[in-house]
């Protein structure tokens, strides 16, 4: 198949197109490589994938992978341009598209609502439109746990209430979700919305968890721990996320009876964010200094994916032990800081 990735530069992105890749499928990226955190991390995850920087950052230009050659290409590109997003759709003929474009972070959100509602809400708004006229199979799209809000039924099941977001990031997500749901109703587009918890593991955001503890403990710095360590996530290792977003993008949408689905995609438990923490301590070997902090706008204590559903349509099995997947990332966050 041909599948567009949205995102490509991005942290998942980059995994889900080398997975993709491997397997065969013919992949164009997509990302406006942003400044939210360091850009060349962005061209490194695409110099992975045979993208030149220097090709990278010319905007609207189709450059080729001197890897993967025709079978990995990329563009710059901006969701919320509505001249150059639907000639792409129109040369290039996709089968499938994965949007994991997006403003991400949720405090963030508090600081710059403006690009949430640009990338988020515009930005999908025009994929939902280049899929209604160009017969896409089917629209693979990255909502978040966020949405679940100050949902205190543990774990968070996708037929809970998502009716009272705490940050905007979360309010955009939930927009896609509705938005979607419109264009599955309305032009019987087959669409997928996928609700991410806590993805880590190498190549990840600087402005993620894993990666300030990690940075923070070999710099001999201290590490904030919000609300006073009282925090569990639904943990899960981007290979686990890489493999369930795979298995649906390769099962033919048509096969199923609803054009509109909704998954939780997480690790299906619940890790405290204190153990977390020493097992980063363990991998590095060196014990961290605490900042133990009250809880900050926008965040949760608690999050925990019911997973149920994913498992049973399409046989999803989440598989990374905390401290393996730990493991992967800091092997690589020594290797790429020259540790």
């Amino acid at each position: 198949m041909k599948i567009l990735v949205t995102g490509g530069a991005g942290f998942i992105g980059y995994h889900l197109c080398e997975a993709l890749i491997k397997d065969g499928h013919t992949v164009v990226g997509l990302d406006n490589i942003n400044d939210y955190y360091d850009v060349s991390l962005k061209y490194n995850r695409l110099k992975q994938l045979g993208i030149r920087k220097i090709d990278a950052k010319q905007y609207n230009i189709l450059c080729t992978s001197s890897i993967h050659g025709k079978k990995m290409t990329f563009v710059k590109m901006a969701l919320e341009d509505r001249e150059a997003l639907p000639a792409l759709f129109e040369n290039l003929d996709f089968d499938v598209v994965c949007n994991l474009a997006a403003q991400a972070g949720v405090r963030y959100s508090l600081e710059n609502p403006s690009s949430y509602i640009d990338s988020n809400i515009v930005g999908f708004l025009n994929i939902l439109e280049c899929c209604r006229h160009n017969k896409i199979k089917h629209l693979i799209y990255a909502s978040s746990s966020s949405v679940y809000g100050m949902n205190e039924k543990i774990p968070f099941s996708v037929q809970d209430s998502v009716d009272y977001p705490i940050s905007l990031y979360a309010a955009s997500k939930k927009s896609n979700e509705l938005m979607a749901h419109a264009y599955s109703h309305l032009y019987g587009i087959p669409t997928t919305g996928l609700r991410f918890f806590t993805v880590y593991g190498p190549w990840g955001r600087p402005d993620m968890a894993i990666y300030l503890f990690t940075k923070a403990i070999t710099q001999g710095q201290p590490i904030n721990v919000f609300n006073h360590g009282q925090m569990e996530r639904d943990f899960t290792h981007v290979n686990d996320i890489v493999e369930g977003v795979k298995r649906i993008i390769e099962k033919p949408a048509k096969e199923r009876k609803d054009l509109y689905k909704l998954y939780n995609i997480g690790n299906n438990s619940s890790v405290r964010l204190m153990d977390f923490i020493e097992a980063i301590e363990k991998s590095l070997g060196i014990k961290a200094k605490k900042n133990m902090m009250p809880m900050q706008p926008g965040d949760v204590s608690r999050t925990w994916a019911d997973v149920n559903d994913l498992i049973a349509d399409y046989n999803y099995s989440p598989n990374t032990p905390v401290e393996e997947g730990i493991q992967s990332f800091v092997d690589w966050y020594k290797d790429y800081h020259n540790l």
